[in-house]
């Protein structure tokens, strides 16, 4: 199957970092570190969001074995979820290897490397009613450590009804009690191993929330300990969604006795605990280049 490169090429690197000075301040990185999310606006061209638009589309017409519908089945609208599909759809591992993503990352992680994790495709169709409820990623993974971020990448307008929301500063606290999103059942964590959730919605004004409307070409960057939700979506807009996880240098293997989202078969018999993630799975984008100390 077709893969990224193991490094970004040096010339595309150069291409980017005049984007990058332009797109995300000094400022910005510190906002990410105090915050735990930040938007970067028009981060990306029109070429580049027709690239991923093309790659959702061809995910939704041929979905891999790990997809499933996260709405309900009384739900008028469709959650669609589909994971780990850059070595299948070309579209996706171009659109990893040839944006300035990896060298934002690597910013905001203020990590030298940086190593894809996974990526993510998240389609609410028209009146989709269905929210997603406020959780943290990284409970439901298999890696420990603090230099990560998610990049959530709308191809559609989105309102800021239907956007990811973030509890500022969340991402410094614990880790909070995964659960299933449709029943709310404790699958990974034993029950009462981790604090619970707050419940946000019912007093919203009691937490610092942030959230932007999205056009395309923005990017919404998080580190997967931020609390965060959204809502569905209204009318007949349509929220197509690419989400791509990035790893940095503290980051290690923490091997779960549970099914992890996305679960990762066999890998705890190649990646002992304890390891960097220094496998085919999770190819090296940047390979501990320095970094460039933005305006």
């Amino acid at each position: 199957m077709p893969q990224p490169s193991s490094a970004l090429d040096t010339p595309l690197q150069a291409r980017f970092q005049q984007r990058l000075q332009e797109r995300l301040t000094a400022d910005d990185i510190a906002r990410f570190d105090r915050d735990g999310a930040i938007c970067i606006k028009q981060l990306l061209t029109p070429d580049e969001v027709a690239l991923l638009r093309e790659g959702i589309d061809a995910n939704l017409a041929a979905p891999s074995p790990r997809a499933k519908v996260a709405s309900r089945p009384d739900d008028p609208g469709r959650f669609f979820e589909d994971f780990c599909n850059w070595q299948d759809i070309p579209q996706f591992g171009r659109f990893v290897r040839e944006t300035p993503l990896a060298l934002a990352a690597q910013r905001l992680m203020q990590s030298h490397t940086v190593r894809l994790y996974h990526d993510h495709v998240l389609v609410k169709e028209p009146g989709t009613r269905q929210r997603t409820p406020w959780h943290q990623d990284q409970p439901y993974y298999n890696i420990d450590g603090m230099q990560n971020i998610s990049m959530w990448i709308p191809v559609d307008p989105v309102s800021r009804a239907a956007t990811l929301e973030f509890v500022a500063g969340s991402h410094k606290g614990p880790w909070l009690m995964p659960r299933t999103f449709m029943d709310n059942q404790a699958k990974w964590f034993p029950e009462g191993s981790l604090q619970d959730l707050p419940n946000v919605e019912a007093d919203r004004n009691a937490f610092p929330i942030v959230g932007w409307e999205i056009e395309p070409g923005d990017v919404v960057c998080f580190h997967m300990l931020t609390l965060h939700a959204a809502g569905g979506v209204e009318g007949s807009n349509r929220r197509r969604v690419f989400s791509v996880r990035f790893l940095g240098d503290d980051t290690r293997h923490a091997p779960r006795p549970w099914k992890t989202s996305p679960e990762f078969p066999g890998l705890a018999d190649e990646l002992p605990a304890g390891a960097e993630m220094n496998h085919l799975l999770f190819p090296l984008l940047i390979a501990g280049a320095e970094q460039t100390t933005a305006n």
